[in-house]
């Protein structure tokens, strides 16, 4: 039997590549995660009375789309947080966390063409990409394009075949923000040559000062066409709780139709009770307010630690520190070594492309864990590999 070749060149997983580097050697010291972004913090109290109250639902086949009361309080939360007005029956679907929402938006509403994406990135983008037959076009993100795809760099030849265009803000890895003119000047690009734009917005709530722009917001506020944005958002970094596997698409009708009717034979919907619990999470902001505190001072702690060091970034959003080292995989190993703690060396979140992959160089270090613990890990960071 012959198999399809498409995917013979998936990315390398991140992961496996990760304990193929360290697990062969033992730590030296005390381990220190700080790998993986799972959030720590505790999400509200009230979330297991909800879930228990609403647990005789799992006798009962799901909504497909989201309960009526689940996109109601999506819809107001968009309302709220962006001021973008969604009709919740037609522009919203509820989502079992973006990863299902960002692959599935390229399923039904791409064709071939080109997918530009940023570099590094979140390696379901490409692989989506590889399950329509489009050419995956990675967009170096570097200090001198300020973390985002130059949108300078782009030629007419490349715009005219492209159908989707991902962009990630706050950015994972560096923790960047596309502003308004940034997205004012992508959606402008994508009305002129026609494609669409998939914004993954999962890091939106957490921020240190202004609240970041959402491509939403910004399209509805330029009269674009309504099916020109599409819009990610999930409930795993808002209110740590990655384990719920909440989140939600919202865009034009047309195309949250393709989205709905491609989930009615190849998805699966949100259970039922998760359904109930995410509705009463997204009308909730005092937690939001309190976990975005907790990682502020993270970052306060991280820049007092790091103060002195030139090649130090403070990022802007996010909850990741994008440090740069000689070798991201020499780097990681050293401080497992030697430390015992735990960071992802920054390739490995990035492709090779034009010779360059602009992970090179890079460690991510998360700061998910409780305060203390993120300040020894950062502080043995700093010491073992910048002093």
């Amino acid at each position: 039997m012959t198999y399809p070749t498409r995917f013979d060149a998936l990315p390398e997983a991140t992961w496996p590549r990760l304990r193929a580097l360290l697990d062969g050697h033992k730590p030296g010291g005390p381990v220190i995660n700080m790998t993986i972004g799972e959030p720590k913090h505790k999400f509200p109290t009230w979330v297991g009375e909800e879930l228990n109250a609403a647990i005789s639902g799992f006798n009962s086949y799901p909504d497909n789309n989201g309960i009526p009361e689940l996109r109601q309080s999506i819809a107001n939360w968009l309302k709220l947080r962006f001021e973008a007005t969604v009709d919740p029956d037609t522009q919203v679907m509820a989502l079992n966390g973006t990863r299902e929402g960002l692959y599935n938006a390229v399923m039904a509403l791409v064709d071939g063409g080109k997918i530009l994406m940023p570099n590094p990135f979140y390696q379901v983008y490409t692989v989506a990409a590889m399950s329509v037959g489009a050419e995956s076009v990675y967009l170096p993100c570097t200090r001198e394009t300020g973390y985002l795809p130059d949108l300078d760099a782009l030629d007419a030849e490349t715009l005219g075949a492209t159908q989707a265009f991902f962009l990630c803000t706050p950015s994972n890895p560096q923790g960047a923000v596309a502003d308004r003119a940034y997205l004012e000047r992508l959606i402008g690009m994508a009305e002129a040559y026609d494609f669409k734009v998939f914004s993954d917005e999962c890091y939106s709530e957490i921020y240190r000062a202004d609240a970041p722009p959402g491509a939403l917001q910004v399209a509805q506020q330029l009269g674009a066409d309504p099916e020109r944005v599409v819009i990610f958002h999930s409930l795993s970094k808002r209110s740590n709780l990655p384990g719920l596997r909440s989140g939600f698409v919202a865009s034009g009708p047309e195309n949250i139709n393709r989205i709905k009717s491609l989930r009615a034979y190849a998805g699966c919907p949100v259970p039922g009770p998760i359904q109930a619990v995410s509705a009463k999470v997204w009308a909730d902001e005092d937690h939001v307010v309190a976990n975005r505190q907790l990682y502020c001072d993270k970052f306060k702690a991280a820049d007092h630690i790091f103060a002195g060091i030139n090649s130090y970034v403070s990022p802007e959003a996010g909850f990741f520190l994008w440090l740069p080292v000689e070798d991201g995989e020499a780097a990681a190993l050293k401080l497992w070594q030697e430390t015992g703690v735990r960071v992802l060396p920054g390739s490995y979140l990035g492709q090779t492309a034009n010779e360059q992959n602009p992970g090179d160089g890079y460690i991510r270090v998360a700061l998910v864990a409780p305060i203390k613990e993120t300040q020894r890990g950062l502080t043995i960071i700093r010491d073992c590999l910048y002093e």
